[in-house]
């Protein structure tokens, strides 16, 4: 399978030029049929035939394998939730946070980082911001910032520019420094290779319904389990101990103790059908295109509305405009769909492998009027 005969089997782009991947990215037909079908055979099937819980348990191992092997982890290592916020949550509350700790984070980071964060602060738990020029991350500044602090969380792939940070050496850093780290992958998986081992974070979240082109609530969390093993989840159920009718319970090993009870396996059934069909297309050969369609992109666009860099790092490309919702509601009765940024004041498209090239050039034609 190749680019073209994947976006031939998504419904919602054969009308309108779709650019915002890095929001969401509709699924293909044969996604949505694996939960679709998955949802059937459990409500009417399995009841009579299996035992309903049996089966769940056996799709969440499977999906668990598949995701794992995707993202170069363990099984194990890996829990199944609804969402990057539902992982990034999942490990900000399983810390037990004193007055005075630390957590570091970034000015560019989504609000899915941020918000966790801003509870804790309640708390009395310290937040510093490291603050960033051009979506980079100044690494003396880093290794100010995290020196004494309890965690730092940072994104792979900055939502607002694109760029890509020095996962695998701000790690470091900040392991040798003592701290924790928490990475939001949500914009890696499905247009860039991931490999969890060679980062080193302690924990990484992210989904399946942006470039992997899953459902919405197929999301996942890694925990290194070292790391696992001194993080106390603030919910419990039977899914995430060792024997649900112990007294007292232990958790189960692993990443698996963050997840809780009784959730439809259907959007991560989905979300390993999507995985399939990425890894059939090839991860690499998706890159590539994302590069080109977004140098393309780029190329028709002046060095100075350009928040990204002109060598793409991602298909996020950020743009600035007088008016972003102006801009993004004239592009849509165009037929062109983009989304606005709350800072910077730009737009940003999302270029995806299945997006061509007569895409693109409509969108820098769409855009000229800005800068005229």
């Amino acid at each position: 399978m190749d680019s073209n005969e994947l976006r031939a089997d998504i419904p919602a782009l054969q009308e309108d030029t779709y650019l915002n991947f890095g929001a969401h990215g509709p699924s293909p037909e044969y996604v949505v049929n694996a939960a679709s079908e998955f949802i059937q055979s459990h409500e009417y099937e399995t009841n009579s035939r299996r035992d309903p819980y049996e089966v769940a348990f056996e799709t969440y191992d499977n999906v668990r394998g598949r995701t794992a092997d995707f993202i170069g982890a363990n099984p194990s290592e890996v829990a199944l939730t609804e969402s990057t916020s539902a992982g990034i949550n999942a490990i900000a509350n399983a810390i037990d946070w004193e007055p005075g700790d630390t957590v570091v984070r970034t000015d560019l980071e989504h609000p899915a980082v941020t918000l966790p964060w801003q509870r804790l602060a309640q708390r009395g738990v310290n937040v510093e911001v490291i603050e960033t020029e051009d979506g980079r991350v100044d690494v003396d500044t880093f290794i100010d910032a995290v020196r004494g602090a309890r965690l730092v969380c940072f994104s792979a792939i900055t939502w607002t520019h694109g760029t890509q940070l020095p996962v695998a050496e701000l790690v470091e850093i900040a392991h040798d420094a003592g701290t924790f780290v928490l990475v939001d992958a949500v914009q890696v998986p499905g247009q860039l290779p991931m490999d969890v081992k060679e980062w080193g974070a302690d924990a990484v979240a992210a989904a399946g319904h942006k470039w992997l082109l899953g459902l919405w609530g197929g999301g996942i969390l890694y925990v290194d389990h070292q790391a696992a093993e001194k993080l106390h989840p603030s919910s419990i159920g039977y899914r995430g101990v060792e024997t649900p009718t112990s007294d007292p319970y232990e958790f189960s090993p692993g990443a698996r103790r963050f997840e809780v009870g009784s959730a439809n396996p259907a959007s991560h059934v989905a979300l390993a059908e999507a995985i399939d069909v990425i890894d059939e297309v090839g991860v690499h050969r998706i890159a590539d295109r994302i590069q080109m369609l977004s140098k393309q992109l780029i190329d028709g666009v002046p060095d100075e509305q350009l928040h990204s860099p002109i060598d793409p790092e991602s298909g996020l490309v950020t743009i600035e405009v007088e008016d972003p919702e102006r801009t993004v509601n004239r592009l849509s009765s165009r037929g062109i769909v983009v989304r606005s940024l709350p800072s910077p004041n730009a737009i940003r498209a999302s270029v995806h492998a299945v997006n061509t090239s007569t895409e693109i050039a409509d969108l820098v034609s769409g855009l000229e009027t800005e800068w005229d």
